[in-house]
Parts: structure tokens; C-alpha cells; sequence
């Protein structure tokens, strides 16, 4: 039966338009490589003969309609300029070119990206002023420009971006007043501003904005009254080195005065406008001179000049008074890129910042926890932790937020009722995961909670996840653990697997993974020089990730040394559940070496039979040595009977009732190392 001739030449047509559309995309990847990498030294992957959609461009991900949808060049060295090229990519939902050098002007065309909802150019040097077209970018959420060169205004068409969740603007040399425009956004939570040279007042409209957390406007000329309800950021508004700021409730501020309310040089954005115009008709972010309206506030000329002629003084002397703090504190704060004392014309170069960023674990140290609950706060000192350590393993919240993309749902890996895990890229393009844990889940001792967190870091073995930082945020309420991402996830995800399935371990592989989480475990129990003997508490199949050679890392081990007795307690009810739980457990409540050696015990039971939950049929079989009933059917009979009896046997000396009877784990590894010489 033939098709008729319309749906075969809809079918020509929907191919034609699908081929141009992927030529057109290629052109387009083309002409952004040549702008980026002019060199051709860092993607040389991307060919014109090549197909970006199947895995061969670096940095390029597509959608399940084959349409490029992800850029991720951040950390590449790639020292070009962004083509106006990119405005052809129109089904871009990310844009990662951050951490790099790129330079010259954001391309107006960017605005074409209607469905980009990351937008990540932070820390280049990119100049210019920001293009008001990025209004039109419907979609957009994460908007990351801080630590470049950019100059102009805060364009008042940002305000139109009503998905936007996170606003970064600081250490750049903008300058006009806040856009008011801002408070029209009803799902904006983080906004910083940061060390540029905007003026005027804050306003009221934006501190009314229903979901803002964060407000950094911190190292700029702003003045004027601070709306009340800023308050109710508590820690996560940060005003500090505004001196022309003035308030009630906020207390390193000074209390208002009429001069405070009558500035002819402050922008009102979205005041009370007089009989003749209103200040709704002039650009919110334009530098200009509005008459005073109201009781008792009009001026004279002459009071308005004598006014401008104090505040220049002023302004002045107070200028004068930071560049001597600024010097005074240069070497201590250097670091600090984001919470220092550095005016406008005196912040950090980026290539400073770059600097800073390969010394140090984190690249831009905040402040934003600077009181209240921060383990890891600036200035503490408690006995028995290295500054050292600190400094080498922290990084900061906006490293890990970019990581991570704000916390994606693509990007989640794990969720428990304590912790969840993501997996981020870090600036260099290295992948990890990242543990998410609320404070109520913590310790609230913050010394405890350090000196915990100090063993953590003296935790290193090649079968143990390796901790590569972590990040305390006082405004969020919660700490984050940064380790190495390791590839093929957990153990789990190879138990239970259908007969013929491909997941199905091979029997070398589960030998090894066995000897390897031995090897790790005895390195946990044992007690070295700078390293105390650790309990896990949680040995399990998902807490034992492999990477591409299915080598085995132990994770979480000591976390739970950061967290509180309840949430520990909590977390045991799935242990139990599958059967991990020692029978001591029940009437001492404690947690010992040998609770751990049953864990391990259970788990040489699942890997030989592929089951996940352990059952008193396991024991059974091993003990009558009905191997054919205790071992996997996806092995299929390839495995080594001496091999499974002695592994078999292993399992039931870990798994006997009496803590006494169990073997140690350095007898465990040395047993474990007879079989492999002898096979």
C-alpha cells in the first residue's frame, strides 16, 4: 500500500527543515568557536565536518531533538570575544563560558536565546554595557555577570524577567541607581550588587520583592533612607560601605536626617513625583536632579549649591578615610574579592582574581555568613584545627551554587531525609558531588561541628571518596561537602538485576570490589599519626560508588560526626530495614568496629548473590554450601568455587551474632589478599 503524494511531500519538507536547521547550527558553533578560541587551540573538536550532537564537540549538549541546547566551556582558557553567532543557537537553555578571558561587548543578538534560562559569563573581562535587549530573554533564571568590566546602568528592561531567580552584578564599574523595576520580579530571591559605583536610594519596590532572600549592594555610593523591609533579610542583606546610607533597625547604619531626605543629587527611583512630572517618566537608573516634594523639603538654589558643596567635602573626607582602610587592609583581604574594603576604582583586577582563584580552594571567598551560624566564619580560631586546612578545602556559596546550577533537578543524585547530592562542575571542569545538609541536621555546637569536620579532612585512601572542600552558608542555613564525583554511581544499581542484563557484574569484578571496600574499611579502623580510628556507621551498597573500572570508593565516612544524634538515629531505619543493622545494636545503642565488620559481612552477601536485601536464606545456603542457591544466576555458573567458599565464609564470620566472633578488619584484608595471590 503506497503513501499518497501530500504526506510524502510533507515528509520531504519536515527532512529539509530539519537539515537546514542542524546546518544552520553547526554554522553557528562554527562562527562562535572562531570568536572564542581564534587561536583553534582549545576546541578542536568542533569541526565543520562533525555532528554536534553526537558527543564528539566538547562543551556542546543537545536536546532529544537533536537541537544544541547546552554550552559548557567554563574554566577553558578561552581568551576571544562572544559572537554575535551566538544569537543563531536559538534552542540554548544553558550557557556556561564562565571562569574564562573572554573580552569586548555582550552581543545584542544573545537577546534572540528566548529559551536560555542560564546565562553564565562571571569572571572575564568582558566591557560594555549590558545590553538592555537581555529583557527579552524570556526564560532566563540565573543571570551571572559579576567580576568583569562592565559599565552604564543596571538596565531598568531586567525587570521584565519574571522567571529570574538570581540576579549577580557585583564587582563590575556600573553605576545610576537600582532599577525599582527589579521589585516587579515575583520569584527573584538573590540580587548583589557589589562593589560597582551605583548612587541613589534603595528602592522600596525591590525591598518588598515576596521572595528575596539575599540583597548585597555592599561597596557603592548609595545614600538614602533603607526601607524597613529589609529587615527581614536579617544576615542576608549586606550594606556595608555606603556611607550616604541611613535607617532605623539596621544597626550599623546612622539615623536619618533632613539633609538625608532632601539630597537634590539623589534619583528617587519610583518616588513621589511633584505637580509637574512624575518621577515614573524619568529612567530609573538616569543621573539627575529632582526638586524636593513634601513637608517642609523644598530648597533654595543657594541651600541646594551650599548642599552639593557639603557633600562634596564630605564625600571627600570619607573617600579619603577608605583609601587609607583599603591600604591598611590590602594584604589581609586581598582574597576576599567580594567583602573587602575596595572602592569602585580600586577593586581587584580579574586577572587578580584569577590569581587568587589557582592559590586557593575557593575562588571567590564571601562573606555573606559573616555572623550567626557559620562553623567556618572569618577570624574563629578553636584548638586542634589547622587554618591551613580551612583555607586549602573552603570554597564559597556561589562557586558551589554555580557548580551545581542552583541546585537543578537534572543534576540531582541522591536525596535522603538529612542530605541531598548533586553532581556540579567546578570552574576547572572537574565534576563532583555535592551534599547538601540543613542545619537542623547539624551539630549546633559550632566548635563540635569544626573539629568534626577537621577529621573529615584527614580522611584519605584510594578506596574512599575523596573530600575535595566544603561551604557553610549562614542566610541559607545550611553546610555543603564537595567530594570527587566518581562515574558509575552506587553498588545498588548492579543488585537485582534482570537475568541476561548487562549491569550484571562479572565475577572478578565482585571479588575485587570486595577485597577494595575491605581496604578502605581497615583504613577507617585504623589509628595513625594525624588520623583517629573512624566508625561508619553506614556501610552499604549505596554508599559504595565505582568509577569506570569499577573500582570501589566508600563514601559519607565520618559524616556522621556532623550531624546531630536524631538524624543519625533516623537514617538507621533503612540500614535496618535491609538488614545491615547489627543484633547488638538493639540492646547497647552504640555503634563499634564490629557493627561495621556485620555491615561488611552483608554486603559480601549481596554482591555474591546480586540480591539487595539480605535474608536468613543467604546464611543458610552458605552454610550448607549450597552455592548453586547463595550465588548470582546472572554468573551463570562462571565463578570459582574455592573463591565463593572462602568468601562465603568470610560473610558468616562477619555476620555472627556475637560482636566477639567477628574477625578484625586488617584479618579480613589479609584473608582477602591469600585469595587473590592464590587465584
Amino acid at each position: 500500500m503506497g503513501y499518497p503524494p501530500s504526506f510524502l511531500c510533507f515528509l520531504f519538507i519536515l527532512f529539509t527543515v530539519s537539515v537546514r536547521g542542524k546546518n544552520a547550527e553547526l554554522r553557528a558553533l562554527m562562527d562562535l568557536k572562531a570568536s572564542l578560541d581564534p587561536d583553534n587551540a582549545l576546541l578542536t573538536s568542533w569541526t565543520v565536518s562533525g555532528d554536534p550532537c553526537d558527543g564528539s564537540f566538547e562543551g556542546v549538549a543537545c536536546n532529544e531533538k537533536g537541537q544544541v541546547a547546552n554550552i559548557s566551556l567554563q574554566g577553558k582558557g578561552l581568551k576571544g570575544k562572544l559572537s554575535p553567532a551566538i544569537g543563531g543557537l536559538i534552542h540554548l537553555t544553558g550557557l556556561y563560558l564562565h571562569y574564562n578571558s573572554l573580552y569586548g561587548e555582550i552581543p545584542r543578538e544573545i537577546s534572540n536565546l528566548v529559551e536560555l534560562s542560564d546565562l553564565y559569563l562571571n569572571v572575564n573581562n568582558l566591557s560594555g554595557e549590558i545590553p538592555p535587549e537581555l529583557g527579552n530573554m524570556s526564560s532566563l533564571q540565573v543571570l551571572q555577570l559579576c567580576y568583569n568590566q562592565f559599565t552604564g546602568s543596571v538596565p531598568t528592561q531586567l525587570g521584565t524577567l519574571k522567571k529570574l531567580n538570581v540576579l549577580s552584578l557585583q564587582s563590575n564599574q556600573l553605576t545610576g541607581a537600582i532599577p525599582a523595576s527589579l521589585g516587579d520580579l515575583g520569584v527573584l530571591m538573590r540580587v548583589d550588587l557589589s562593589s560597582n559605583c551605583l548612587f541613589g536610594s534603595i528602592p522600596s519596590k525591590l525591598a518588598d520583592a515576596p521572595l528575596l532572600e539575599v540583597l548585597d549592594i555592599r561597596n557603592n555610593r548609595l545614600s538614602g533612607n533603607v526601607p524597613l523591609a529589609l529587615k527581614r533579610l536579617v544576615g542576608g542583606f549586606q550594606y556595608e560601605n555606603n556611607p550616604g546610607l541611613c535607617g532605623v533597625g539596621f544597626p550599623l547604619l546612622r539615623v536619618c536626617t533632613s539633609l538625608d531626605r532632601s539630597n537634590p543629587n539623589r534619583p528617587e527611583p519610583y518616588g513621589g513625583g511633584s505637580s509637574g512630572s512624575s518621577t515614573r517618566d524619568i529612567p530609573e537608573t538616569a543621573n539627575i536632579n529632582l526638586n524636593c516634594s513634601g513637608n517642609g523639603c523644598s530648597k533654595s538654589s543657594k541651600t541646594s549649591q551650599a548642599s552639593v558643596v557639603v557633600g562634596v567635602i564630605v564625600v571627600t573626607v570619607i573617600a579619603s578615610a577608605v583609601g587609607i582602610l583599603t591600604f591598611t587592609h590590602y594584604r589581609r583581604r586581598k582574597q576576599n574579592l567580594g567583602g573587602g574594603l575596595d572602592m569602585c576604582d580600586n577593586r581587584l583586577s580579574t586577572d587578580q582574581a584569577k590569581e587568587v582563584n589557582r592559590k586557593n580552594g575557593s575562588p571567590l571567598v564571601s562573606l555573606e555568613y559573616s555572623i550567626g551560624w557559620d562553623p567556618l566564619a572569618e577570624g574563629r580560631r578553636y584548638g586542634g584545627v589547622s587554618q591551613e586546612i580551612l583555607q586549602s578545602y573552603r570554597f564559597n556559596l556561589e562557586e558551589v551554587e554555580s557548580a551545581t546550577q542552583y541546585f537543578a533537578d537534572k543534576n540531582l543524585l541522591a536525596k535522603t531525609n538529612f542530605s541531598t547530592t548533586y553532581r556540579g562542575t567546578l570552574r576547572d571542569g572537574s565534576l563532583v558531588a555535592v551534599t547538601r545538609l540543613t542545619k537542623i541536621s547539624c551539630k549546633a555546637e559550632e566548635a563540635e561541628f569544626l573539629r568534626e569536620l577537621n577529621i573529615l579532612t584527614s580522611l584519605r585512601h584510594e578506596n574512599l571518596v575523596r573530600l575535595r572542600g566544603f561551604c557553610c552558608s549562614k542566610s541559607r542555613g545550611e553546610c555543603f561537602l564537595v567530594y570527587a564525583f566518581v562515574p558509575r554511581g552506587n553498588l545498588l544499581h548492579y543488585l537485582d538485576v534482570k537475568e541476561d542484563e548487562a549491569r550484571a557484574l562479572e565475577w572478578s569484578t565482585r571479588v575485587s570490589i570486595i577485597g577494595d571496600t575491605a581496604k578502605g574499611i581497615e583504613y577507617l579502623h585504623g589509628c595513625k599519626v594525624n588520623k583517629q580510628a573512624v566508625v561508619h556507621q553506614n556501610i552499604c551498597a549505596e554508599n559504595v560508588l565505582l568509577d569506570q573500572r569499577f573500582k570501589p570508593f566508600l563514601s559519607n565516612s565520618g559524616l556522621h560526626k556532623l550531624l546531630t544524634n536524631d538524624t543519625v538515629f533516623s537514617a538507621l531505619k533503612a540500614s535496618a530495614a535491609m538488614g545491615y543493622l547489627a543484633p547488638e545494636y538493639s540492646t547497647t545503642g552504640r555503634f563499634t568496629e564490629r557493627s561495621d565488620i556485620y555491615a561488611f559481612g552483608v554486603l559480601i552477601f549481596e554482591i555474591l548473590s546480586g540480591m539487595r536485601k539480605f535474608t536468613s536464606l543467604m546464611r543458610a545456603a552458605a552454610e550448607s554450601s549450597k552455592f548453586h542457591d547463595l550465588m548470582d544466576a546472572n554468573l551463570r555458573g562462571r565463578f570459582s568455587e574455592s573463591e565463593a567458599t572462602k568468601l562465603a565464609n568470610i560473610a558468616l564470620l562477619c555476620t555472627h551474632e556475637c560482636p566477639e566472633e567477628r574477625p578484625t578488619m586488617e584479618t579480613i584484608v589479609r584473608e582477602l589478599g591469600n585469595l587473590a595471590n592464590s587465584s
